[in-house]
Order: structure tokens, then C-alpha cells, then sequence
């Protein structure tokens, strides 16, 4: 159901040929004439397009098209600033179609109670949008400079996991992050949130244990996320990250199958002094993939430069007896 608004928008119309007798019927001047026409609501549930952005958000790739659904001014802003195609915004009645969406996208007002049912949150900032997902391929995650180092998540479940792994990859320069067969979509609602944006500028590409194993014929080495007990297992600083390099995480529970592991090159652990069993697989990932980017130099030269910029409030190093 479309209902008007009080409000209205300006539609203008060029009339192309204006005939004024006292000109004797010669073409005449061109004018543009302003009319206001009512802005149409959306209240119905089952409008097309709002059928298509629920079934976005419950990631209905068949039913929505296959198009992502985004909510928030944030995610909207890093969308179109990471160069994202948007085919539809959405607004609430009580709020203004943000100034940064481009000229030509379709945008639908939706009544502040359609608007609530569609999207996934709990306190809507009423905007949501329609786009298009951008296509990835193996061959993305080697573009970068130097040396290769990639994320593979292996199992990975839970979504606000595996966001956090895709931001964490954006951060400390990961080429990309490939995630195998059981893996959590990486456009899931929360992991989409979770990464902040980072997932629509970071290559992620599904892949197959054959695809994982020609990794090494491309001369990149499997490193295994494992715990401390493990046979021929690595401390984190120990581990070369240098040179070309895949870490795997797996499953929050059981960690990384059998298959991975039969097929890594080398396992790597991060030390813990506290009584802890294992650490979160965003964690643990996060922090190998730090130590990867410390050892390849990643953020030396801004934080050199940001020390000159405060001069005697740089971070002061901790002395030995400190330590």
C-alpha cells in the first residue's frame, strides 16, 4: 500500500517547444515548469522491493536477487566510499534520504512500522540499501606488494568471528581471506557488522581443500592455528611470517580437522600464561596476524611518524625491571 505524505519533492518538466502567437508560431523559448506531486509511503510488507530486502537480510540468495542487504549510515558510507553498487535505499518516513547516495538509485520510503519488521536490528537508524556484492577470485589475494600472507578460516562458525577476522585482515595487511566449506558466510547480517566495512574492500573467496593444497605450488606455506599440546608446535614469535603465508583457523569447537591439518606445513600457538584452555578463533587469528604484519615491518613508518608528531609524548619503552 503506497500512502502520501504531507511533504512533497519538486518534479520538473521541460516543455521542449513553447509556440507564442505574437512570435508568429517560431520555436520559443525553452522553460522548465515546476509541479508538486504528493511522496509516496510504502506501508505494505508486501511490496516487491521490501520482500526482496527482507529476504536479503535473512540471506535468501534466490529470493533477494542476489543482492546484500546493509543497514546504519556507517555501513552505507563505507559501501559507496569502497566503491559498492547500490540498486535500492530504503528510509523510514521520519527521517531524510542521506546526502551521499548517489543521483539514479532507486529510493523507497517505508512507514516507521515496515521499516522495523524488515530490518535486522533492534534500534533502527531507519536507512537501509540493496547492493550488489562485488566478485572475488583467488587471484585477488596476491595483488598486494611483497610477500603473500592470507586468512583461511576452516570451520569458523560464528559470525561475529568471522567479521572480526575480515577486519583484522583489512588492518594488518592480509591479502584476503579464504574460507572453506562449512565456514559462516562472510555477508552474514552480524559478521557483516562485525567487520565494520572491512569486508567490502577485503577479498573473500570460498574455496575447495584441492584450491587450499595448489596454495603450495604457488609457493605459500600452510601454517596451522593450534593449541600449546600440539606435536612440533611453534610459539607465535618463533614462526616465520615472512615469507609467503596461509594461517588457518578453525572451528571455534573442535578446531581444525583432520584434512587441514594433514595438509599444513607447519602449526603455530600463542603462549598463554593464564589458566585458559584456548583462545577465541577472532582472537587468536587477529593476534597471529599481527605478529605476521610486526615481523614484515607492517606500521613502522606511521608510527615513527606519529612519534615526531608528539615528540615527548611518544610512548616511553618499558625498562627491563619494568618488564
Amino acid at each position: 500500500m503506497l500512502l502520501a505524505m504531507p511533504q512533497s519533492r519538486t518534479l520538473a518538466y521541460r516543455l521542449c517547444e513553447l509556440k507564442d502567437s505574437g512570435l508568429g508560431g517560431r520555436a520559443g523559448r525553452r522553460k522548465i515548469w515546476e509541479m508538486q506531486t504528493p511522496e509516496l509511503v510504502v506501508s505494505s510488507r508486501a511490496n516487491a522491493r521490501v520482500k526482496q530486502l527482507r529476504a536479503a537480510f535473512q540471506g535468501h540468495a534466490r529470493l533477494s536477487g542476489g543482492m546484500v542487504a546493509i543497514e546504519g549510515d556507517h555501513l552505507l558510507e563505507e559501501a559507496l566510499r569502497s566503491g559498492m553498487v547500490l540498486k535500492s535505499v530504503f528510509v523510514s518516513e521520519r527521517r531524510a534520504v542521506p546526502g551521499i547516495v548517489p543521483r539514479g538509485v532507486e529510493v523507497l520510503r517505508l512507514t516507521d512500522e515496515v521499516f522495523a519488521r524488515v530490518v535486522e536490528t533492534q534500534s533502527p537508524q531507519g536507512v537501509a540499501a540493496l547492493m550488489v556484492p562485488p566478485v572475488r577470485v583467488m587471484a585477488d589475494l596476491f595483488e598486494g606488494a611483497g610477500a603473500a600472507l592470507i586468512l583461511i578460516a576452516a570451520g569458523v562458525q560464528d559470525p561475529g568471528n568471522m567479521g572480526t577476522l575480515v577486519r583484522s585482515a583489512e588492518a594488518f595487511g592480509a591479502g584476503g581471506v579464504l574460507t572453506t566449506a562449512g565456514t559462516v558466510s562472510a555477508w552474514n547480517q552480524k559478521a557483516l557488522r562485525a567487520s565494520v566495512g572491512s569486508v567490502f574492500r577485503v577479498p573473500v573467496v570460498g574455496v575447495t581443500a584441492a584450491e587450499v593444497a595448489e596454495l603450495k605450488g604457488r609457493g605459500v606455506r600452510l601454517i596451522a592455528a593450534v593449541g600449546a599440546e600440539d606435536v612440533g608446535v611453534v610459539a607465535a614469535r618463533e614462526m616465520d611470517f615472512t615469507a609467503a603465508c596461509a594461517v588457518m583457523i578453525g572451528n571455534e569447537g573442535s578446531g581444525l580437522a583432520a584434512e587441514w591439518m594433514e595438509m599444513c606445513d607447519a602449526r603455530v600457538t600463542i603462549p598463554c600464561p593464564g589458566p585458559v584452555e584456548s583462545l577465541n578463533a577472532a582472537v587468536a587469528g587477529s593476534l597471529l596476524l599481527y605478529e605476521a604484519s610486526r615481523q614484515r615491518g607492517g606500521g613502522a613508518d606511521k608510527t615513527k611518524s606519529k612519534s615526531k608528531i608528539q615528540g615527548s609524548f611518544a610512548p616511553l619503552r618499558m625498562t627491563t625491571s619494568q618488564q
